[in-house]
């Protein structure tokens, strides 16, 4: 049964309540089943509460950008959230396992605009003139479903379980095509690799995809703007780990420590 916008509204006031206790979408312990749309209807307004106490979208995240990973969670097509400025973290930085649910990490690049990006200016070439630097970052996420599986109308609602990014120094203006390799490590151990992989082609596919969704809401992406070009696997929980690392011999690396 659809859910009206009353219902969406205290929806969307219990998500963010969730989220600030660190125990993001109850709701869906309950039963609750939303389609995409729905979905996609309940992130914003989250981000809109979220926006009207004084938080800031600093840029997006693409997830899911590979078929197979959608269709484990149900969708045909990438998941996007919203990043925000209260939760950017640099190189070394020391967090706290407690302020997360089921802490779990992805490995990928992060890439910062020189300029807007539009709805018609979006092809491979376009997009890397658009980009001021690349980034190794390591991107944080609540990896909690509560619902029944197919999981995706959850994660979209939930920001694409999203819950901060630790990023590390940039490579300038790489619009070159490289060969580069990227390793998730936990405590010196490599728990996920991508080996002889393209830059920019095996990681820039899911960006016209993602300027053509903002389009439809009236947004776009700004110049400043940081975009996590989506993780080639998924995330993977540190339980007892507390270094975690992402490193590309060829651009760059980044840590944290998980207490």
């Amino acid at each position: 049964m659809p859910v009206n916008d009353t219902e969406l509204t205290t929806l969307a006031v219990k998500m963010l309540a969730d989220y600030d206790g660190h125990t993001p979408g109850t709701a869906f312990a309950n039963g609750l089943r939303l389609s995409v749309q729905e979905a996609w209807h309940l992130q914003t307004m989250v981000s809109e509460l979220r926006q009207r106490r004084g938080e800031r979208v600093v840029g997006f995240k693409v997830g899911a950008v590979c078929e197979g990973n959608q269709k484990l969670i149900g969708l045909d097509h990438p998941a996007w959230g919203r990043l925000w400025e209260n939760e950017q973290h640099p190189d070394g930085a020391t967090l706290y396992k407690k302020n997360f649910a089921n802490p779990s990490m992805e490995a990928e690049f992060g890439i910062i605009l020189n300029r807007d990006i539009e709805a018609d200016k979006t092809s491979l070439e376009d997009v890397l003139l658009a980009i001021e630097s690349v980034h190794p970052v390591i991107e944080i996420h609540n990896l909690v479903f509560r619902g029944e599986s197919p999981n995706g109308a959850e994660l979209l609602a939930n920001n694409a379980i999203h819950a901060g990014v630790v990023r590390g120094l940039g490579k300038i203006d790489p619009k070159q095509t490289i060969t580069t390799d990227l390793e998730l490590i936990y405590d010196g151990k490599v728990v996920d690799s991508w080996y002889q992989t393209k830059w920019p082609n095996d990681y820039l596919s899911a960006i016209d995809w993602l300027v053509q969704e903002q389009t439809k809401l009236g947004n776009k992406l700004r110049k400043n703007d940081l975009i996590l070009t989506g993780a080639l696997g998924p995330p993977i929980p540190i339980e007892e780990t507390k270094l975690v690392e992402a490193k590309s011999p060829q651009l760059g690396r980044v840590g944290a420590i998980f207490l």
